[in-house]
């Protein structure tokens, strides 16, 4: 029988866990602590646990999160570790640092099963989902390289966000694991409106969130009309846009966490940043409670758009701004080590096909031009 990944467990996951080997339950929540406030990796680093109880748990469980590939530092302080899973595959984890803010950018999947155009993971294709113990060892690892709370006296990591590689709401069970996780105060402790769920408008999975864990939310919006978002965000073929801000709104009213849902919009040269698209998504958003933050698109190899020019980014937000929308424009953090919006790809064995499937529409149009 293959042994229990502790990091895999909620506080209730492992309370029953305790309670199949015949264990108090009392002694779930004391371990618990010890995996997620002390980031222990060894049970013998428990020192209010008895020595029975750790030589039981030796050999039941395993401590394991991903493993460090590489590790890489930014000018601008930010940190990009490309980690390895179990069978090879490799995910990216962010941290930026920010004054007293720290975020953690972390993955749900390896790879990606939406394919954004102007996305470089999602141009590497998609392989499988992450089990709660990869997502949470993300943070659980990061903590051990650059300080849990306990460990340090301040918490380094501030702020949680599933924004790495993958959509979360198509990983939906083990994201809302993590979460609860993250929010548990024998856990991180992180406060609801400090770990943030960026989807580009899975609705199904949206209209149950509220359900089964209350935090902020982004939306990868990215177009105001349905015909471009179509072509940027292909999703939205299922789930148009008059379906998709609806279910925004419902989770909005339902929340605690996010009375506000965070607009994501990349901003791409002559696609979707002229003064017209601006009064666009003016009109678009009036009635809903949102802010807007504008990215600069980040380059990666063998891509068709380009990065709009300041002044047309200026130009867009002074229009968003004169309408009453609080816009903030992100700064590019990490963009030396390939590490800002869009940028992350890991290693990605495509289950999908994506890149054949692609060579092979672009020969039968070749084809069909040459006839």
């Amino acid at each position: 029988m293959s042994k229990v990944n502790l990091l895999d467990l909620t506080r209730d996951g492992m309370v029953s866990f305790f309670k199949e080997i015949d264990e108090k339950p009392f002694r779930a929540p004391q371990v618990f602590k010890w995996l997620h406030q002390f980031v222990a990796d060894e049970f013998d680093q428990m020192t209010n646990i008895s020595k029975s109880l750790k030589e039981k748990l030796k050999e039941v469980c395993v401590i394991q999160g991903p493993e460090i590939i590489t590790e890489q530092l930014s000018k601008d302080g930010t940190i990009k570790w490309a980690l390895k899973t179990e069978d090879g595959q490799a995910i990216e984890t962010v941290f930026i640092p920010d004054g007293e803010r720290g975020t953690l950018c972390i993955s749900s999947q390896v790879g990606c099963l939406l394919d954004c155009s102007f996305c470089s993971t999602a141009q590497q294709g998609f392989n499988r989902n992450l089990s709660t113990a990869e997502i949470v060892g993300q943070v659980w690892l990061a903590a051990r390289r650059i300080g849990a709370l306990r460990t340090t006296g301040k918490r380094r990591i501030s702020n949680v966000v599933f924004m790495g590689m993958g959509e979360p709401l198509l990983n939906f069970d083990a994201v809302v694991d993590s979460c609860n996780i993250l929010l548990d105060d024998f856990g991180y402790g992180l406060s609801k409106r400090r770990v943030t769920i960026s989807t580009s408008g899975v609705v199904p999975g949206l209209d149950k969130l509220i359900e089964k864990a209350d935090v902020a939310l982004a939306l990868s919006l990215h177009a105001a009309n349905n015909e471009l978002r179509n072509e940027l965000v292909p999703v939205n073929k299922k789930y148009p846009i008059e379906v998709l801000l609806p279910s925004v709104k419902r989770y909005l009213d339902d929340s605690s966490a996010s009375k506000k849902v965070t607009i994501e919009y990349v901003m791409l040269r002559g696609v979707n940043d002229t003064p017209s698209h601006a009064r666009e998504m003016a009109r678009l958003l009036k009635e809903l409670p949102c802010k807007i933050n504008l990215i600069p698109f980040n380059p990666f190899p063998k891509n068709k758009y380009k990065t709009s020019h300041t002044s047309d980014i200026s130009k867009f937000a002074d229009i968003l701004v004169k309408k009453g929308f609080v816009v903030v424009t992100r700064r590019t953090r990490g963009d030396d080590i390939d590490a800002a919006c869009g940028q992350l790809v890991g290693e990605v064995n495509d289950r999908t096909r994506r890149e054949e499937r692609k060579k092979k529409k672009e020969e039968r149009i070749a084809i069909k031009n040459l006839n």
